[in-house]
């Protein structure tokens, strides 16, 4: 590969650290190529562009690579979400409540990529503080799909799926709440992981739900998505939530196969409601696994339907408690009032759009005198059952297999007035977020010519396991090599200068910015 030479960015981790050590590109050159398809992105994929800084790191990997013993994931361009706070890179979380934040150091996930010597090309977009399932609640406009520009990518995480999906980045960190990873990813056709919660730190992480969140990756393979996992995993004394884990190595399984491994199905995850296109797929996958030897236990998890109730009671009250920092005096935006109620009023008034209004307003309400008890209590009685209930079927079974999204991707406003209607679309993914599971979504086909995902669930701290699994379905079947037209159609990019800037004009309005002090943490 050399300038000059059309050229596609490497789908894999894999394949650009074999082309960075066989001296076939230099880290510099991929990261140029990476950041004029970025400059090029048609989707609303990015919010901040970070060419400087990503240029210098590269400049960084090269030597390191001449050096001899890099790290797989040195000279390696990647997409972070914007809820992921980065030193000196603005760090929106798609709101106009911090549009314009420089955090004033990175989050703990970035510093330990930095340290393997990846190259951080930039921000992806999202749903406001990641609120959302189709990345349209954006204060900066709504992601497309690179597979139909005319629908969803999936959320929140949307910006970082579609990054990979497109052919913009090799890999990228998301975060998921409920589903904000696997979700996009099975609506973009591409792997999405979510970890076991304490696996990764979330210092640094604009806090939404802090009893849910977890960052993890977005990859074209299970097995890049191990590599990632084996630079973020691991405690962190800044994130008391971390469990203190020796290192591991996930790949150590990846080859085993599934003969002989008990692999539960669960009942109340096939039920009406899930297109039909997606029931097919997902039932063919399920044939695979039978067909590589695995056997296939029908399982039970009674109180699957009561997981979008506790979810919509749980997430809102955390993120209350937590977005109530954004007053116009310590962060972010600041709209000037009469007297400070009413600077807090313009303030929020101005900063939040209505997604984030209306879960605040769902999360007081629970959390408000009288009512805590009823709503809140009683959520978390529910959560500890349904965890329970899975612990229960993992004495019986290795893995869970089920559908990642009941639809493949809608069209565009097809759901932004039906807030039950979005919400439905977490339904299979939420549940692994309340039990604080691992799960991971990997293509399994297509319905309409849409990416259909498939979910893989382990019990705590498999992530091992949960790779085996997933990466023996990968093994047989060709669906995770399968790209969006659109993306392939520009894969001719030429080795060229490109033009750095931003993604956007600053906005404001006669609004002004409250000192810059952190806003993001570990809680």
């Amino acid at each position: 590969m050399t300038r000059g030479a059309a050229s596609l960015l490497p789908r894999t981790i894999v394949e650009a650290a074999a082309i960075l050590r066989r001296r076939e590109a230099s880290s510099r050159e991929l990261a140029r190529l990476a950041l004029e398809r970025v400059a090029a992105d048609p989707y609303n994929a990015w919010l901040a562009r970070a060419d400087e800084r990503a240029l210098a790191q590269a400049d960084a990997a090269d030597r390191r690579l001449a050096a001899g013993g890099a790290p797989l994931l040195c000279g390696v361009p990647w997409a972070c979400k914007d809820i992921i706070g980065t030193a000196g890179v603005e760090t929106t979380a798609a709101s106009r409540m911090l549009e314009g934040y420089l955090p004033p150091y990175s989050a703990t996930v970035v510093l330990r990529l930095e340290a393997q010597g990846a190259v951080m090309l930039g921000k992806t977009n999202l749903d406001e503080f990641a609120m959302g399932s189709s990345s349209e609640n954006s204060a900066f406009g709504p992601v497309t799909n690179p597979w139909d520009p005319t629908r969803v990518p999936g959320g929140s995480s949307g910006g970082s799926a579609v990054a990979v999906a497109a052919g913009e980045a090799v890999f990228s960190l998301g975060t998921d709440t409920g589903g904000s990873i696997r979700q996009p990813a099975a609506l973009c056709g591409i792997a999405g992981f979510k970890p076991t919660y304490g696996r990764v730190s979330r210092y640094g992480v604009v806090a939404f739900a802090s009893s849910l969140d977890q960052v993890g990756p977005f990859t074209a393979t299970v097995e890049d998505a191990a590599i990632v996992c084996e630079a973020l995993f691991g405690a962190d004394p800044r994130d008391a939530t971390t469990m203190p884990l020796p290192a591991e190595d996930l790949r150590r399984e990846l080859g085993a196969g599934v003969q002989g491994m008990r692999l539960g199905v669960p009942r109340e995850y096939f039920v009406e409601g899930m297109e039909p296109g997606v029931a097919r797929a997902v039932r063919a996958a399920l044939a695979v696994y039978e067909r590589l030897g695995a056997e296939l236990v029908d399982v039970s998890l009674p109180s699957t339907d009561r997981g979008l109730a506790v979810y919509y009671v749980l997430q809102p009250a955390e993120a209350s408690a937590n977005l109530a920092r954004y007053d116009g005096v310590r962060f972010g935006l600041r709209v000037e009032g009469p007297d400070l109620v009413e600077t807090y009023r313009r303030t929020r008034g101005a900063g939040f759009g209505p997604e984030v209004k209306r879960r605040i307003i769902l999360g007081t309400y629970a959390l408000s005198a009288g009512y805590y008890d009823a709503y809140y209590g009683q959520a978390q009685k529910v959560r500890t059952l349904i965890k329970g209930e899975f612990d229960a079927v993992f004495q019986k079974v290795d893995a869970l297999l089920t559908p990642t999204s009941p639809g493949v991707a809608f069209p565009l406003g097809a759901k932004a007035n039906d807030p039950l209607a979005m919400y439905l679309n977490d339904i299979y993914t939420l549940p692994v977020n309340i039990a604080g599971l691992p799960g991971i979504s990997i293509p399994c086909g297509l319905s309409e010519g849409l990416p259909v995902g498939l979910q893989v669930i382990a019990s705590s701290y498999r992530e091992a396991t949960l790779f085996r699994v997933a990466a023996a379905y990968e093994r047989a079947t060709e669906h995770h090599r399968l790209r969006p037209p659109a993306a392939t159609a520009v894969a001719g990019a030429r080795w060229a200068g490109h033009d750095p800037g931003r993604r956007r004009a600053p906005g404001g309005g006669g609004m002004t910015l409250a000192a810059a002090a952190p806003v993001v943490g570990g809680s």
